[in-house]
């Protein structure tokens, strides 16, 4: 196999040519960077966290594809991943996920204590969310707070302290990542059933849809709440307005248990990101 092949291989590991799962972790990042950059970010800030969320979300899908090499194969959507399918070997991509790590660790070195302090538990979050379906039986709330850390971080790199928004705001994505990973998870439900996987969809049952929109609701709620605190104005909650039409647009997707309009629904949350961004850039531009 030559390098060109062995480097397709291994975007594919690290999921590089999927970047939904970079958004969604992206988003919620950015949303921290703004807020605590007062609408002026530092350009380094925004480099480094947009690189790093990128770097650790591929590092991320490498442990998750070896954590789940042996479940994978049973799996009609996944069986033909490099590591399950043996074109990868589990070294190469635990060296691969060590190499993606270091470098967003290194990313973060001239930033203060804090924000190295806080990026150890987020190495830890973001290696061991895999393993949580296991266990937990929403492991997409652990997800959320792993997808979110970015968010204290960003502060504590802009401020040198975590003020009580930033938890606001995680506590925001956490209930954005049980909405649209449940969404995901009714994708695969008959899949995690038989695998004995734990999921949000087999745990709300036949509550799935309106588990989903409930906890839309919250995100909403809570991402107010955080606005409010941050003193952010009408353009923000515009924002947050189109967000809240783009969950009711998810209920007409997912009302049916559809699989396919499922997957349409989480892919779609990446709009629902956007518009709640976009509200908070327009908001400080128009100051």
């Amino acid at each position: 196999m030559n390098f060109t092949e062995r480097l397709r291989l291994y975007i594919q590991l690290a999921r590089l040519h999927r970047p939904i799962g970079i958004l969604l972790l992206l988003w919620p990042t950015l949303w921290g960077v703004w807020i605590a950059g007062n609408g002026h970010p530092a350009w380094t800030i925004i480099f480094i966290f947009t690189l790093g969320t990128v770097l650790m979300r591929s590092a991320g899908c490498v442990i998750n594809d070896y954590a789940d090499r042996d479940i994978d194969k049973h799996v009609q959507r996944t069986k033909d991943r490099p590591l399950t399918s043996g074109k990868v070997s589990t070294r190469e991509a635990l060296l691969l996920a060590a190499a993606l790590a270091a470098l967003s660790f290194l990313l973060i070195l001239p930033l203060n204590k804090l924000t190295l302090l806080l990026s150890v538990p987020a190495v830890f979050l973001a290696a061991s969310y895999p393993f949580t379906k296991r266990f937990l039986v929403i492991p997409q709330a652990y997800l959320g707070i792993a997808f979110g850390f970015g968010i204290p971080m960003a502060f504590a790199a802009t401020l040198a302290s975590v003020p009580p928004v930033a938890w606001v705001l995680l506590l925001s994505n956490i209930f954005w990542a049980i909405a649209y990973d449940t969404e995901y998870a009714m994708v695969d439900r008959d899949d995690d059933i038989h695998l004995g996987i734990h999921s949000s969809a087999l745990f709300f049952g036949k509550y799935d849809v309106i588990a989903v929109m409930g906890c839309y609701g919250i995100t909403l709620a809570l991402l107010a709440v955080a606005g409010l605190m941050a003193g952010l104005g009408q353009a923000y909650f515009v924002g947050l307005i189109v967000a809240e039409g783009i969950a009711l647009h998810h209920y007409k997707l997912i009302k049916d248990r559809n699989r396919e309009k499922c997957f349409a629904a989480f892919l779609h949350n990446n709009w629902l990101g956007a518009a709640v961004f976009a509200g908070l850039v327009v908001n400080y531009w128009a100051k």
